[in-house]
């Protein structure tokens, strides 16, 4: 009888969690989990304890032999782990609502992954990921590491850069999400479609797009720009596209390059929902506790239809799909956020890029595509120079290093604004970032 995988998954609480303990409830057949450990902080141990009794419910309707263990000692969860994933929120939905508010009252972007939220969600997040890369490296050193934490392309980074560890593989459900939108609009199955995904996490885009193999790119561009049939996410506001801009940029945007090439309209949107339901993590609030509700029910033992409205939509299936590629070593093609390994031209070698790799037990194997598009080629590049510098400040403490990625942010106005908003924002989230407080500037 074959051993099977003991799996860790750090952020157990979250309210995401059985998305993943569906996906791997369906791929039991050939990724044989047998240990399933929720680990979090004393701070979600309720959330915890409900979401855990769920997913016990879950995996006895299904009649698999898994075992799901909670608990909150991290080096507990983590020793001989076969994978581990990462799904945490440093300071929890406070420390959101703060990245998303205080920003619009400079009149900037309040996004937890983009412009200012993004930078302080990195700082608060990345020290936090290297002392879990320390702990892999002492308890599990062969575990793969699978980050669904955001800013997942930050995070990635920071563990190539600034840990031993080289099993790391960062996931986000925008590119699958972009995929099956694309598929319902134009009629056809999924599985039929392949999008040709390179850039940034975030800030991916679709180079192509090919139908049973055949390129349909002017095809899906219409649709994409179609008035009638906009794409977007649960927490992007579907504002439609111009669809000359689409045609004349010639690739797939994502639904959060909403931010860069409609600030002021999403802008807008921003501050008008501020005034009426509040900001996303006020909105998200409101639906965790419906959620929590449902989960606490002893005769729930699916996931409920309700957690789509968390956004998170198509996660089970891209997560599951990845670890399952690498322990199978399937061979197929998903994009994932990896060493860059000249991938993408213009954008350094070792650097986390998003990107369509082929997946083997020894990890992703970027496919390269060389040069990005002139049109969007320096968006990307000033957001990985962004994400460098953020990292670089998440680690050092830096000060200076801080107000130079807030102030080269595509988002951000003026290094005035720039200096405002560092200001403000660290002394929010004070209690998250010690590191800040400990030099000499802060």
């Amino acid at each position: 009888m074959e051993k099977g995988l003991k799996i860790a998954v750090i952020g157990g609480g979250s309210s995401y969690t059985p998305e993943l303990v569906e996906g791997f409830i369906n791929r039991h057949h050939e990724l044989p989990v047998r240990e399933l450990w929720l680990v979090d902080i004393p701070e979600g141990e309720e959330k915890l304890n409900i979401v855990g009794e769920l997913a016990r419910r879950m995996v006895i309707k299904a009649g698999i032999d898994m075992t799901i263990y909670l608990t909150l000692d991290r080096r507990q969860a983590l020793a001989g782990a076969d994978f581990v994933t990462t799904q945490f929120r440093v300071g929890l939905l406070a420390a959101r609502q703060k990245d998303e508010a205080i920003p619009l009252k400079y009149g900037v972007i309040g996004q937890e992954t983009n412009g200012p939220g993004g930078l302080f969600k990195a700082l608060r997040t990345i020290p936090v990921i290297l002392e879990i890369t320390k702990d892999i490296e002492e308890l599990c050193p062969e575990a793969w590491l699978v980050n669904f934490t955001n800013p997942a392309g930050m995070i990635t980074e920071a563990v190539l850069r600034h840990s031993n560890i080289k099993k790391v593989v960062g996931l986000c459900n925008v590119p699958i999400g972009m995929k099956m939108d694309l598929a319902e609009v134009l009629g056809v199955e999924a599985d039929r479609l392949e999008i040709q995904f390179a850039g940034l996490n975030h800030m991916v885009y679709g180079l192509d797009v090919f139908l049973d193999g055949i390129s349909i790119k002017e095809k899906a561009l219409a649709a994409a720009s179609d008035p009638g049939k906009q794409m977007s996410m649960k927490n992007i506001a579907a504002l439609g596209w111009e669809p000359d801009f689409i045609k004349g940029i010639g690739v797939l945007p994502c639904p959060y390059h909403r931010y860069y090439y409609k600030t002021d309209e999403m802008l807008a949107e921003e501050l008008e929902a501020f005034e009426t339901t509040g900001t996303r993590a006020d909105v998200v609030k409101g639906v965790e506790t419906e959620l929590f509700d449902l989960y606490k029910n002893v005769e729930l033992q699916t996931k409920p239809e309700q957690l789509e409205k968390r956004g998170g939509a198509y996660y089970s299936e891209a997560a599951c799909s990845l670890i399952n590629s690498i322990y199978n070593n399937k061979q197929d093609v998903q994009p994932v956020n990896t060493k860059n390994c000249g991938a993408i031209a213009g954008i350094p070698y070792d650097s986390a890029v998003e990107v369509n790799c082929i997946i083997t037990k020894e990890g992703p194997k970027p496919i390269t595509v060389g040069e990005l598009p002139v049109a969007v080629r320096g968006l990307v590049q000033q957001i990985k120079s962004f994400e460098r510098t953020a990292v670089e400040a998440a680690v050092s403490g830096d000060y200076y290093n801080a107000l130079t990625a807030m102030a080269i942010n595509p988002l951000v106005p003026s290094d005035t604004i720039a200096k405002y908003l560092l200001d403000d924002m660290l002394e929010a989230h004070k209690d998250y970032l010690p590191a800040f407080f400990h030099s000499e500037k802060a």
